[in-house]
């Protein structure tokens, strides 16, 4: 099961050669640690950019405090893009560049190829973090020049929570963030040297496994390519309709090859009234505040605010969409919560 799992993570990710170079864990964070903590020494320099998240600050930041390892950052601009001359000069010197593919506040895309091909010119591993990309977008950042790709299972992959993994290119070794058990090798005091074990620790969540298989199994049925552009269609629909609200402001870009994200403020009302009464009232479930992102936030000028998040997936409609811009119309409209 595990093993059928790789494979079929090989084939909707577009990671080559081995799918033992997919190595379990259980979110993108646990992965993200992996790669952070697998690579970095003391003093070494790591560059990220305005986009990234909390799955990365926070263990970059924990890492400048016990291993001083030092931090540079490539500003974003409001359209989800990077100046890649800046990106080349704070890439002089770094052990490591963490890229997040796709905002998960702006929708958008970064160039990472781009990107990839500044860092190895400089020495530079690459870290991609493509929780938000994985299933979402038919890209293999392994042909993009990925050193490392963190995903998790539950998004755009559509398995359950608790699932998710790092792949590792062949020929790189990184230090394991856990260690203990593997089910093999058991007279080694040291992780084994080979991939997976090397990072897999413990008692693996096969139920979560076997459905994140079936749901990467749906993906090669349907068709990322297909299930992308049937969700850049209900985008523009959706974006359309709530730039027709006077009183919204659609902060997030239009990014037409990133993924279904629109993100908007409401003038008059606090994102948290909003997205309550959107659920409460409307039936539509949206994500408000920092989205553990505060750097983008920054780069959007929402940060003292926070902002109300409408994502599309594999399941939304043209009635899911509609439903969203009717619910915010109306709370624009009558801004006193029913009683």
């Amino acid at each position: 099961m595990a093993f059928r799992t790789r494979r079929a993570l090989s084939k909707v990710m577009g990671l080559p050669g081995d799918p033992g170079r997919i190595a379990f864990m259980f979110n993108a964070t646990h992965a993200l640690n992996t790669g952070l903590n697998g690579v970095l020494r003391e003093g070494d320099t790591v560059v990220l950019t305005s986009f990234d998240h909390n799955a990365v600050l926070r263990p970059v930041h924990h890492l400048a405090e016990t291993r001083g390892v030092r931090v540079r950052t490539i500003q974003g601009d409001p359209e989800g893009q990077v100046d890649l001359e800046e990106a080349g000069q704070l890439l002089e010197g770094a052990r490591l560049l963490v890229l997040n593919a796709v905002s998960n506040v702006l929708g958008s895309r970064l160039p990472v190829r781009d990107l990839v091909a500044l860092a190895h010119d400089r020495g530079a591993l690459v870290l991609v973090d493509a929780a938000q990309s994985a299933g979402h977008i038919g890209v293999s950042h392994a042909d993009e020049g990925a050193d490392m790709i963190a995903f998790t299972g539950h998004k755009g992959l559509l398995g359950p929570p608790g699932t998710g993994g790092l792949w590792v290119r062949e020929g790189l070794e990184i230090d394991p963030f856990m260690t203990g058990g593997t089910g093999g090798n058991s007279a080694l005091r040291d992780m084994p040297p080979d991939m997976p074990d090397r990072l897999e620790a413990g008692t693996a969540n096969a139920a979560g496994l076997a459905g994140l298989g079936a749901g990467c199994q749906f993906l090669l049925d349907r068709g990322v390519e297909a299930l992308h552009a049937e969700e850049a269609r209900l985008k523009v629909r959706l974006r359309e309709g709530l730039q027709e609200i006077s009183t919204v402001n659609v902060v997030s870009p239009a990014a037409p090859d990133g993924v279904g994200v629109v993100t908007i403020t409401l003038n008059g009302h606090d994102p948290s009234e909003v997205a309550n009464r959107l659920n409460s009232e409307y039936g539509v479930m949206t994500r408000h505040g920092l989205h553990c992102a505060p750097e983008a936030h920054r780069v959007l000028g929402t940060f003292e605010t926070g902002a109300v998040r409408l994502s599309l997936g594999w399941a939304s409609t043209e009635a899911c969409v509609d439903a969203a811009v009717e619910g915010v119309h109306a709370i624009a409209a009558n801004p006193a919560v029913p009683t």
